[in-house]
């Protein structure tokens, strides 16, 4: 089944999805002053990746080009609070929710969020502790909302990926949404997932390179094609004992019949792309870091943990079950906001 999805997916048309991205990673540029690395990586994806799926850009947002949008207001407004917003994409109308602490310095740090499979923006934003993390450290979150509890992430999941949602460009439509609240620090949008949100952070990063400065996929895998990988920082963490989204690749136990590569390839995979040095390793009760240098400050890092199982480490569900006590060792949303903190576009 997979061998047929991936073979009617590569048979699609690709080209109405470069201009999307290619507006968004422009205004970045612009905005910042600097030019997005070049491709380095390799030209074959890793053991157990599938083709991906040819998903159309339908629309491409203003950019500070346009005569419309020069003197106008943003046409996003980020209150202090949680606030919901609404926009138009692929002909469907999508929402996505942010939270703005009370006082954000300037220029604004975004963080990105997509929950996992069979959860919601809400849930996320209950169990993963990133609005605390925002009032302690300074930053905007932004929680996406998927179609039908799932992402489109290649050869997963659900309802969005059998009628092939543009979920790529609906995350990047977002992106752009923000990139007319002033003043955002276009160095510093990141981007995060967990279990099915992650597999679509990995597929961002391999379809939409140069949207986010850095990612950091929690207990997921790579799914897509990813020869035209370009370079970015990223931090995976996963468990030993996930069910559902295997450390060692193969199939999962989930509804959503992941099966892919294992956690290390993956990991071995961008190492190469970011052409970093070898990684160095270390142990801290359950808790191993592989952490590899790269050039221009780039890094790559797994954090694996020894009897992990399929959760966001350190959160309430993790925390509200005794037999996941190897998860709660880390603190996933503060391990991650270290990493993203310390990297730019």
């Amino acid at each position: 089944m997979d061998t047929l999805q991936a073979t009617r997916h590569a048979a699609r048309p690709r080209l109405r999805r470069a201009p999307v991205f290619a507006v968004i990673v422009l205004v970045l540029a612009l905005l910042s002053g600097c030019t997005w690395a070049d491709r380095v990586g390799p030209s074959t994806a890793p053991p157990g990746t599938t083709s991906p799926s040819a998903v159309p850009s339908r629309a491409t947002p203003p950019t500070s080009d346009d005569p419309s949008s020069t003197d106008a207001p943003s046409s996003l407004t980020l209150p202090s609070g949680r606030s919901d917003h609404e926009l138009t994409w692929d002909g469907t109308q999508r929402s996505f929710r942010t939270y703005r602490p009370a006082q954000v310095p300037q220029p604004v740090q975004v963080v990105v969020v997509l929950h996992g499979g069979g959860g919601s923006a809400a849930t996320a934003e209950a169990a993963y502790g990133w609005d605390r993390a925002a009032d302690r450290h300074g930053f905007v979150v932004v929680y996406p909302e998927s179609v039908g509890q799932a992402w489109n992430a290649g050869s997963c999941c659900g309802r969005a990926q059998t009628v092939d949602v543009d979920d790529v460009g609906f995350v990047g439509a977002v992106v752009a949404e923000l990139l007319g609240e002033q003043p955002l620090d276009p160095e510093r949008v990141y981007l995060t997932g967990f279990s099915n949100g992650a597999m679509l952070s990995y597929r961002i990063a391999c379809e939409a390179p140069g949207v986010f400065a850095a990612i950091a996929p929690v207990s997921g895998t790579q799914l897509v094609d990813c020869a035209d990988a370009k370079q970015v920082s990223l931090l995976a963490i996963h468990g030993t004992s996930d069910p559902s989204v295997p450390y060692g690749g193969g199939p999962g136990s989930g509804v959503g019949n992941v099966d892919g590569p294992s956690a290390p390839d993956v990991n071995q995979f961008w190492r190469t792309v970011d052409d970093c040095s070898e990684p160095t390793d270390q142990q801290s009760g359950a808790i191993t870091r592989s952490t590899a240098a790269c050039p221009s400050g780039r890094t790559v890092e797994l954090i694996t943990i020894d009897g992990g199982a399929h959760h966001w480490p350190g959160s309430a569900s993790s925390q509200g079950n005794p037999s996941n006590s190897a998860s709660n060792e880390l603190d996933a949303t503060e391990e991650i906001w270290s990493f993203f903190v310390e990297h730019t576009g």
